[in-house]
């Protein structure tokens, strides 16, 4: 497995960062193959390693914390979608997709702003894409990129079930239930979430996004890429620096409002 910087002193780099650190997930040896061989090819990056399939992404990328992640969406068992949503706050600041999916999915990139490789692709489309991730790597917040993939990811997931009533929680041999509305919000916790009830906190093994698709979107709010607040629980909102904003719920937690969810101030009552 070729290592280290990959470079060409011919070629000048689309990627005006030094050492981008670059990762690649695909179950298909050749689709590895092509991406290794192009990104050879190009300079200022520096190739830190590969998985072959969706678990072995999560624990790479949690390790490795790479700039940038070339994520073939189909492959068995945990697909590309599901890595994403497995890392939850460990998601890379760049993310190419590499799919074979209908022209509604590329449609949901494109309206999102997050870039992707429609196989089979050729050299100059795959630098067109590095190029792009590049730019928005040194012109975008990390909050923004990750409100864009998780865009996407609510677009092309499968319809959310019905809301849920209530949450079993597995405690010290016995199984407890939370009704959802007495829940002042949620945090992500690795592979876990945490629900925060009163003075007490329950883990689950759940993704956020996953939890945010069950919850009755007319009460809780997705905050930031970590935080789903109650909206009843809400009894405050102080406007922050850069357009975020600080909310202090009925329980006195201080949770933090990101910029790249300010579209969700109305549904919080901020006109």
């Amino acid at each position: 497995m070729p290592s280290g910087a990959l470079g060409n002193p011919d070629y000048l780099a689309p990627v005006n960062a030094p050492d981008l650190r670059v990762m690649i997930v695909d179950d298909e040896p050749l689709g590895r193959e092509r991406l290794r061989n192009f990104l050879s090819r190009e300079s200022g990056l520096t190739f830190v390693g590969e998985a072959t399939n969706g678990e072995e992404a999560v624990k790479l990328i949690r390790k490795l914390a790479p700039d940038l992640v070339f994520l073939d969406i189909q492959m068995p068992g945990l697909t590309g979608f599901g890595v994403l949503e497995h890392l939850g706050a460990d998601v890379p600041p760049a993310v190419i997709f590499c799919t074979a999916h209908d022209e509604f999915a590329l449609q949901a990139f494109e309206v999102h702003a997050v870039d992707y490789l429609l196989k089979p692709f050729d050299r100059e489309r795959f630098q067109t894409a590095l190029q792009r991730a590049g730019e928005r790597l040194r012109t975008t917040q990390r909050d923004e990129l990750s409100a864009k993939l998780a865009a996407v990811l609510q677009q092309l997931q499968p319809a959310a079930p019905n809301a849920l009533d209530r949450i079993s929680v597995k405690t010290n041999g016995r199984v407890i239930f939370i009704n959802v509305p007495e829940i002042d919000w949620v945090g992500s916790a690795d592979n876990y979430v945490e629900l925060h009830v009163g003075t007490h906190s329950h883990l689950i093994r759940d993704t956020l996004t996953k939890m945010e698709q069950q919850l009755p979107p007319e009460k809780f709010v997705r905050i930031s890429r970590t935080a789903i607040v109650n909206v009843d629980r809400v009894q405050e909102l102080q406007p922050l620096f850069h357009g975020e904003y600080s909310i202090t719920l009925k329980t006195g937690a201080k949770l933090t409002l990101s910029r790249s969810h300010r579209d969700q101030l109305a549904r919080l009552g901020v006109q």
